[in-house]
């Protein structure tokens, strides 16, 4: 998966914005929002690795089944995993993991923001 189907693939989910939040600390960080809350992040001008929200519950297990699946720079380490881009992850297993990602968010939205999602 290349930066720009990374890109595509994010923005085109429901409710989903993008920006550039960080622009003193980490001006070259593209995050990607729904309801106002982060789901996935990278750094454009390296797309060495992408971060994104996981459950929990398998967070050590994907760790220990894959090489390129490491600790967060700056989230929390319970609930995110940065995720190397050097080929290793099928692009199919990003796909899902960006959806997981993005599904976590919205259970957690409000209701009304959920429903609005659902177009």
């Amino acid at each position: 998966m290349n930066i720009e189907e990374y890109r595509n693939y994010c923005i085109k989910k429901s409710g989903v914005t993008e920006s550039f939040p960080f622009p003193k600390n980490l001006p070259n960080v593209l995050v990607f929002k729904v309801g106002g809350k982060m789901f996935t992040a990278t750094d454009v001008s390296t797309y060495a690795s992408i971060s994104l929200k996981c459950n929990p519950n398998t967070i050590d297990d994907l760790r220990a089944k894959y090489p390129a699946v490491t600790l967060p720079g700056y989230m929390n380490k319970n609930h995110w995993n940065r995720i190397v881009m050097d080929n290793s992850i099928p692009d199919s297993l990003l796909y899902k993991w960006i959806d997981e990602s993005y599904n976590l968010v919205v259970a957690k939205l409000p209701k009304r923001v959920r429903l609005e999602l659902e177009i």
